[in-house]
C-alpha cells in the first residue's frame, strides 16, 4: 500500500479549511484595530513607544518628583514621601492635560554619613550628597529634553531636596537659554501650599502640628493610604524622647489630609502655569 499521497492531500484540505475559515469570517482580513488607549500618567508604566506617541500628541511636559527615604517616627513608614508626591503628581500631571510623570526619586540629601546627622540618625534612612543628588535630576532632565520634553517640572516633597532642584533649574536655564527646554522649580508645592495655615485655623497649634511626623504628613498620608500608618504607634511626640517625631500626630486625620492634598496640588498647579505663561 502506497502512503505517501495522503500527506499533499491532508496539505490540501487544511489550505481549502483556512481558506474557508477566512471566507466565513470577513474580520479576518480586516485593518489591525486601534492601539488601546493608556490611562496612565507614568512613564515607568508605559512602553517606550507609547511615550513617543504621547509627546508627539502634545504631552510635552514632564513632572520629576522627588521624596526622601527617611524616618517618620514609630507610626508612620520610611516611604511616606513617595506615597505623597506620586498621588500628587497623578493629580498635577492630569489637571495640567499635557504632562507626564517620571519615576520619582527616593534617594535625596537626608543627612550626614559619618558621624551620622539629622534623618541618618535613625535605622533606614537612606542619604545622598546633595552635589550628587544634583547630578542625578541634572542628568534626569538632560534625558528629558533630548526625548522632546519641552517643559521639565522638579516638584519635592521632603525639605533636604528643594535647594539642590532650585539650583539644577537655574543652572540648566542659564545653559540652554530656552533652546529645547525649560526647567521648572515648583516649590510653593512644598513651602507655600497654605496647608499650616489652615491648621492653624482649625485650632490646631505651632505645637500640635509640629515640624516632622505630626498632623500635616500623617494626615496627608492616611487620606492618600493608611496601609503606611500603624495606628497603635500613634502618639503625641512619638511617645518617648528622641522618636523622630515633632508634633501630635493623634490629632492627624484623613479629612484633613484630604484638605492638605487638595491645598499642595492646587499650589503646584497655579505655579506650574505661571511660569508657563498660564498654558
Amino acid at each position: 500500500m502506497r502512503l505517501a499521497p495522503a500527506l499533499p492531500v491532508a496539505l490540501a484540505l487544511a489550505a481549502c479549511t483556512a481558506q474557508d475559515a477566512t471566507e466565513a469570517d470577513p474580520a479576518s482580513t480586516a485593518e489591525p484595530a486601534e492601539p488601546r488607549q493608556v490611562n496612565t500618567v507614568f512613564i515607568e508604566e508605559m512602553t517606550w513607544t507609547e511615550i513617543r506617541d504621547a509627546i508627539d500628541a502634545g504631552k510635552t511636559t514632564v513632572i520629576l518628583p522627588t521624596a526622601g527615604t527617611e524616618q517618620n517616627g514609630p507610626h508612620m513608614v520610611m516611604g511616606k514621601h513617595r506615597y505623597i508626591i506620586e498621588e500628587a503628581s497623578d493629580r498635577i500631571a492630569r489637571e495640567l492635560g499635557n504632562a507626564l510623570v517620571a519615576p520619582a526619586v527616593t534617594y535625596v540629601p537626608e543627612g550626614d554619613v559619618d558621624p551620622p546627622t539629622s534623618h541618618m540618625r535613625y535605622a533606614g534612612t537612606i542619604t545622598l550628597p546633595n552635589e550628587f543628588f544634583m547630578q542625578l535630576v541634572e542628568y534626569a532632565a538632560r534625558s528629558f529634553r533630548a526625548h522632546g520634553f519641552t517643559d521639565i517640572v522638579f516638584i519635592g516633597d521632603s525639605g533636604g531636596n528643594q535647594r539642590g532642584m532650585e539650583a539644577v533649574a537655574a543652572q540648566l536655564n542659564d545653559e540652554w537659554g530656552g533652546d529645547g527646554a525649560t526647567v521648572h522649580f515648583i516649590g510653593d508645592y512644598y513651602a507655600n501650599n497654605g496647608f499650616r495655615e489652615w491648621l492653624l485655623e482649625q485650632g490646631e497649634t505651632d505645637e500640635t502640628i509640629g515640624r516632622h511626623a505630626g498632623i500635616s504628613d500623617t494626615s496627608i498620608l492616611l487620606y492618600t493610604d493608611p496601609r503606611h500608618i500603624r495606628q497603635d504607634q500613634l502618639a503625641p511626640g512619638g511617645g518617648f524622647e528622641d522618636s523622630g517625631v515633632s508634633g501630635d500626630p493623634t490629632r492627624a486625620s484623613a479629612e484633613y489630609g484630604r484638605v492638605g492634598m487638595e491645598m499642595r496640588v492646587d499650589a503646584a498647579v497655579r505655579q506650574i502655569r505661571a511660569a508657563m505663561g498660564s498654558m
